[in-house]
């Protein structure tokens, strides 16, 4: 089940989801791309219970919630999607009941299929090397675009931080005395990331002969920009370091989240401790980080398998 139009839904339903969506914005502080995913799944809930006659919030039950689930699963979509729905319909019930909209929460027992346990695709820091080989290559030239690129993925790399945190970095957050860079991640919480030596020139050398190339009357305080002088898009970041990773021509690792990936699994490598690691890249749990030491571990027993005479 897609999204529902929802000028559909009755009333009572529609005044929920504004609701819902208000608290998303106020009190969560979710970013809007967050706030769009969430209000399309519980559209999407809504809307199938409203074609089995569902009318109001109170009316809504597990039955309900678990075929809404399953049609989507026969539809194929995947596991992934389907645990955020189902997590997102208990965020929501769970609002309702705290709200009074409904008296018990339907969605406490809900339950959808696990996630593959999948490990994220992860660069060697050999490849590193050769991709930031090709960068210097290409700033070697001095032309704005390739030595923002540089910078870009220098700090990707350094620092480990979200593609979008990337993109919304302002000049004043770096702090280049210390090597540190002032991130505001999820949910708007600030962190203090460092960085190192290369990453450090990489930035310097853009902001001293590659932004001034490009920046103007819509720049404002923006680290990164585009060719015409905007804010550099995501999307932009995504591209470039696609491009790089192609490139490189013997690695499954793809897109901007590879490098972070990859930034975490190599400081674990090297001796990092994992509290640490989380700080650095702002998990709010110590258990997402964890997926990391599952990384290293695997690239050990790789590495014994291959090496060892009687692995």
């Amino acid at each position: 089940m897609g999204r529902v139009d929802t000028q559909l839904l009755p009333g009572p339903l529609q005044k929920a989801v504004d609701g819902f969506r208000r608290y998303l914005e106020g009190e969560c502080a979710r970013s809007a791309h967050t706030v769009r995913a969430y209000l399309s799944d519980v559209e999407s809930l809504l809307g199938f219970a409203v074609q089995e006659g569902v009318q109001e919030l109170r009316q809504l039950e597990l039955g309900s919630l678990r075929r809404w689930l399953g049609a989507q699963s026969e539809a194929g979509m995947a596991r992934a999607t389907l645990a955020r729905r189902a997590a997102t319909a208990r965020s929501f019930t769970g609002w309702a009941l705290r709200e009074e909209l409904i008296e018990t929460d339907p969605a406490v027992r809900l339950q959808a299929p696990k996630r593959d346990k999948s490990l994220p695709g992860v660069l060697q820091q050999q490849q590193v090397s050769r991709m930031v080989d090709d960068l210097n290559t290409a700033a070697a030239d001095g032309g704005p675009m390739a030595l923002r690129n540089r910078a870009m993925v220098e700090l990707l790399y350094a620092t480990g931080v979200r593609v979008g945190e990337l993109a919304g970095l302002d000049i004043d957050d770096l702090d280049p005395d210390r090597r540190t860079v002032r991130v505001l991640g999820k949910g708007n919480k600030e962190r203090t990331v460092p960085f190192g030596v290369p990453a450090a020139v990489a930035v310097d050398d853009w902001l001293r002969r590659g932004r001034p190339a490009v920046v103007g009357a819509t720049s404002g305080p923006a680290l990164f920009l585009g060719v015409r002088g905007n804010r550099v898009d995501p999307r932009q970041i995504r591209a470039v370091v696609s491009e790089l990773l192609q490139a490189l021509g013997d690695t499954s690792a793809t897109g901007p989240h590879a490098l972070r990936h990859s930034a975490a699994t190599h400081l674990l490598d090297g001796g990092a401790d994992l509290r640490a690691v989380q700080e650095i890249l702002g998990h709010s749990s110590l258990a997402t980080t964890q997926i990391y030491t599952h990384v290293s571990v695997d690239r050990l027993r790789k590495s014994y398998q291959q090496a060892h005479p009687r692995a």
